[in-house]
């Protein structure tokens, strides 16, 4: 058998599962640079005036994995064709 053949392929690992549910605090957004937000008060305000996906958990704004897909996907800038 060749390395071809007996390649497995990967499958979805625990870790992959659990980071698909945590949640992100506006803060750590803005720490781990996963939006193009650089201040914490400015990320808060358009989450009250609902311009960016997030989550409201017991009342506080938070974001997930899908979210921050969700909004970059949003603010994604295609290329001029040339």
């Amino acid at each position: 058998m060749t390395a071809k053949a007996t390649k497995i392929t990967k499958s979805p690992t625990r870790l992959d599962d659990e980071a698909e549910l945590r949640r992100w605090t506006p803060e750590e957004v803005v720490a781990k640079k996963l939006l193009p937000y650089t201040s914490v008060r400015v990320l808060k305000q358009k989450c009250y005036r609902h311009q960016v996906f997030h989550h409201k958990d017991a009342g506080r704004i938070t974001f997930s994995a899908e979210s921050i897909r969700r909004e970059n996907e949003r603010t994604l800038v295609a290329p001029i064709a040339a």
